[in-house]
């Protein structure tokens, strides 16, 4: 019997900083797995639902899990023609309807620090 692949453009890869990877290895299985395959949704079809903007430089990515609101903040790296990056800064459970400005601002410390050492390297 024939088999086919069907392959689908992403628009993005996704990387994950060590607060974003620390955050879903502490969650229940079930929930990391929702979390993970919402991401892989986005990362096929741009869905303002999943994947929103929440300033010039900082998105989240949206979870919603039997009652529980997820966030992953990111911001997206294009700093390469070869590819197109979004980096996961870090997580949290949101509890209130709006993301806390406390959180925004920790996206934007991990994303200035970064891209510092990004650049660091790439000066080396």
């Amino acid at each position: 019997m024939p088999c086919y692949l069907i392959t689908m453009k992403q628009f993005f890869e996704i990387r994950f900083l060590d607060e974003a990877f620390d955050f879903l290895k502490s969650l229940d299985k079930k929930h990391y797995k929702k979390i993970i395959y919402n991401i892989r949704k986005t990362q096929i079809e741009i869905d303002p639902e999943l994947f929103k903007k929440l300033n010039d430089d900082i998105w989240e990515f949206r979870t919603l899990y039997q009652g529980l609101q997820y966030r992953l903040l990111a911001f997206w790296d294009k700093s390469t023609d070869v590819e197109t990056l979004v980096i996961a800064t870090h997580g949290f459970i949101k509890k209130q309807s709006k993301v806390p400005e406390r959180e925004i601002q920790r996206a934007v410390q991990l994303r200035t620090k970064y891209l510092n050492e990004k650049n660091e390297r790439k000066n080396q």
